[in-house]
């Protein structure tokens, strides 16, 4: 799936329906009295979330909404800018509660939401955020996450450098488990059933003794998980080896 990028759009118009400026000042736009940048946004996720990013553009947006696809144009500028408020508005919907419990909990339960986003919009994996969008949701979301690490013994930009360190083991742990969901859908084929049909083969073809450890390895782990890949545990069992790290440099601070 092709690749989109964040911040490709004209910073001013993105700006503003970003922060929604034009609604606060009281200048409307001059359409139709059911469209507004909310109800086309919503439908734009509706449509990536159902048909994935490579389906969205405007007119299909349009279709979507029942409207003509000019229509749009006197609310969003184009898709450029559409992308960014989509972006923002999904990461905005995640909760942020207080956790008890210190850092470690906080900084877990911050993974598991974004683990649960990347569930729900499965598109935002194929959106390239190196230049995130500077709306609302995205500096809620930054503003919730560093308050997680703040007061703990690490710099200004350590506590940058975590956040960004969890977000980015998230989104490629999130990644694995959703192109194994897809090649279920794909292929009509479990991840058991095609262990089941695949190691029995394996057991007689492959030499043991000239791949020693990919042998035994490879069966403890298919044979635990009735896969080669469990995305679920790779995330568990990675999260917990990061929170460990950074527990490692919080100490080194205080020895």
């Amino acid at each position: 799936m092709a690749i989109e990028y964040t911040g490709a759009g004209d910073p001013a118009r993105s700006l503003a329906l970003l922060w929604r400026t034009r609604e606060k000042s009281g200048r409307k736009s001059k359409g139709r009295p059911d469209l507004s940048v909310d109800a086309i946004v919503r439908a734009a996720i509706e449509v990536a979330d159902a048909d994935g990013l490579s389906a969205l553009s405007m007119r299909r947006v349009a279709e979507h909404l029942g409207v003509g696809t000019m229509s749009l144009y006197t609310y969003v500028p184009g898709k450029a800018e559409l992308l960014d408020v989509m972006l923002d508005t999904v990461i905005g919907e995640s909760e942020r509660p207080a956790v008890e419990g210190g850092w470690r909990a906080a900084l877990t339960s911050i993974a598991r939401q974004k683990w649960a986003l990347y569930q729900r919009h499965p598109w935002l994996l194929y959106v390239a955020t190196s230049r995130p969008p500077l709306g609302p949701g995205v500096s809620g979301a930054y503003e919730y996450e560093l308050a997680a690490v703040d007061g703990i013994g690490l710099t200004d930009l350590e506590m940058d450098s975590v956040v960004t360190l969890i977000g980015g083991f998230v989104h490629g742990a999130a990644r694995g488990a959703v192109e194994a969901a897809q090649a279920v859908q794909q292929t009509g084929m479990t991840d058991e059933q095609w262990w089941h049909a695949h190691s029995p083969y394996l057991a007689t073809i492959m030499d043991a003794s000239r791949y020693p450890l990919a042998a035994r390895v490879g069966s403890a782990s298919g044979e635990a998980h009735n896969a080669a890949f469990a995305p679920v545990h790779a995330f568990d069992f990675g999260l917990e080896r990061i929170l460990d790290g950074i527990e490692t440099l919080i100490r080194s601070r205080t020895a």
